[in-house]
């Protein structure tokens, strides 16, 4: 039959919510299933731990010098259309408590086209956020060891050997590899392959650790906090905001994260919900909290290039280095815990796409002691890791917060679809003031998209036409459906 189905058949085919849902009891006694074992406080942890690390610690280098002291109000932007699209994750994933997040909701709306073009924007998000992360983790464990004896790595170790311009991509970094962020990323892939129980216990206390040394900033900072440090307030006007704001959103990836947890948090339909907001809400207060106090500490100029900016800071302010030291520590610790968050949700993401049959069946082999997708993890951290030695950060955070917005546009548009031809099924959580919350949430997302850097729409635009090659040659021919037969738009409307 599969040699009579079209593409325009192929790519519109969607995947019933009941189909997603009955494979969270296992596909077949090899795979098996994952293991429910995720609290709520542990998911609210995900989510806070996978955002808080990276808006915070390293960002304030790269945006305050497009907004200056505005990047306040670009944090709060950000958080605003975060806000949208968490209502809208809040309700899908109430119903339909899978692995996969934005492709797994696509595959039962939008049809397998946009789920797998969902799912290309996802790998890029995650992959690309853990590397830029672990790139900045590299910088703060060097101010650690500059603090404690008195310099850090050699360049040649810990930067990396491409370079970019915000334009282009090219050899004539400083360094040879970037060996701390290498190390991190691995460091992580063994703790995952573990189990996500453990993962989830581990990343708990470090969380925790993170938000008491962002307390101790700013009870620190505003000691020292000058109004004056926030004049000029908006130097490029709201063009530099909004282009601040695009940069930043990334860093909500974490609510994404948290619905990738859909398959092994105890509850889901009252559980996701419930984290994905809470999470949210804690974020976005201490990223407000933490920038103010910051730019009201330093002058804005001080921001560009600036190396684990917010232990600086306070070196600066008390003249002692203990307290450096212990946001440093704490940062460390801090970035550890967004790299295991994102890399678990990239693992959960290829997991989904495998039992789909859009990807080789390695990356769904579950191992029966830790019921963990380890082979999977392995190849996650290979791809990540090389990408964290090799490549600076300053052209990958515009690249995850394209792959984000993009996802997100397409959760909130789901959301609306579902509510139309599917009114039947049960919810957790409704979005409010239906369709004009999605609706605003979509129309956010495009407009921070638009504000992106030129490069990262030729890079996202290259990186698509490779998917869109695997997909014909690969993924359209064994998917799921394909083999079964079953046109997702037929049993998608009824059961």
């Amino acid at each position: 039959m599969s040699e009579t189905i079209g593409f325009g058949t192929r790519l519109t085919r969607r995947k019933p919510v009941e189909m997603l849902v009955s494979d969270t009891a296992g596909a077949d006694a090899e795979h098996g299933h994952l293991k429910r074992g995720i609290t709520l406080f542990q998911l609210i942890m995900f989510g806070v731990g996978s955002t808080i690390g990276t808006g915070i610690f390293f960002v304030l280098a790269e945006t305050v010098p497009k907004a200056g002291p505005a990047v306040i109000v670009s944090f709060a932007i950000a958080g605003v259309v975060a806000g949208l699209t968490a209502l809208c994750y809040a309700e899908m994933a109430s119903m339909i408590p899978v692995s996969g997040s934005s492709y797994s909701y696509a595959y039962a709306t939008l049809g397998e086209g946009v789920a797998y073009f969902v799912a290309a924007c996802l790998i890029l998000e995650y992959g690309i956020s853990a590397a830029a992360v672990a790139v900045g983790w590299s910088g703060y464990l060097n101010k650690v060891f500059e603090i404690v004896f008195g310099s850090g790595l050699p360049a040649s170790l810990s930067a990396a050997p491409l370079v970019s311009d915000g334009e282009s991509l090219g050899f004539g970094g400083e360094g040879v590899i970037n060996l701390p962020a290498a190390i991190l990323v691995f460091l992580c892939c063994l703790l995952l392959i573990r189990g996500s129980r453990e993962s989830a216990r581990v990343n708990a206390i470090m969380v925790l650790i993170k938000m008491g040394v962002l307390a101790m900033f700013i009870l620190i900072a505003v000691t020292g906090f000058s109004a004056s440090n926030l004049q000029p307030f908006a130097p490029q006007g709201f063009a530099g905001v909004s282009m601040a704001a695009g940069t930043i959103f990334f860093t909500y990836v974490g609510l994404d994260a948290v619905s990738t947890a859909g398959e092994e948090v105890e509850n889901p339909r009252r559980n996701l919900p419930l984290a994905i907001i809470t999470a949210l809400i804690i974020v976005t207060s201490l990223y407000v909290l933490v920038a103010l106090t910051a730019l009201g500490v330093q002058p804005a100029s001080e921001f560009k290039g600036q190396e684990a900016g917010l232990a600086t800071i306070l070196e600066n302010l008390t003249g002692s280095s203990w307290p450096a030291l212990v946001l440093a520590v704490g940062a460390i610790i801090s970035v550890f815990s967004v790299t295991l968050v994102v890399l678990y949700g990239q693992t959960r993401i290829l997991f989904a796409m495998s039992r789909d049959g859009m990807l080789p069946e390695v990356f769904h082999r579950v191992n029966p002691r830790s019921q963990s997708p380890v082979a999977c993890t392995v190849v996650v951290a290979i791809f990540v890791g090389a990408i964290a030695a090799f490549v600076p950060d300053a052209i990958l955070w515009d690249l995850t917060s394209m792959g984000t917005l993009v996802a997100f546009a397409v959760v909130s548009t789901g959301v609306i679809i579902l509510r139309y031809t599917r009114p039947d099924m049960t919810r957790g959580f409704k979005v409010p003031l239906f369709p004009v919350l999605p609706i605003l949430s979509i129309l956010s997302c495009i407009y921070l998209i638009s504000r992106l850097n030129p490069a990262v729409f030729e890079l996202f635009g290259i990186w698509l036409a490779i998917a869109a090659v695997f997909y014909f040659a690969y993924s359209a021919r064994n998917s799921r459906l394909e083999r079964l037969g079953a046109l997702g738009s037929k049993p998608a409307s009824g059961s």
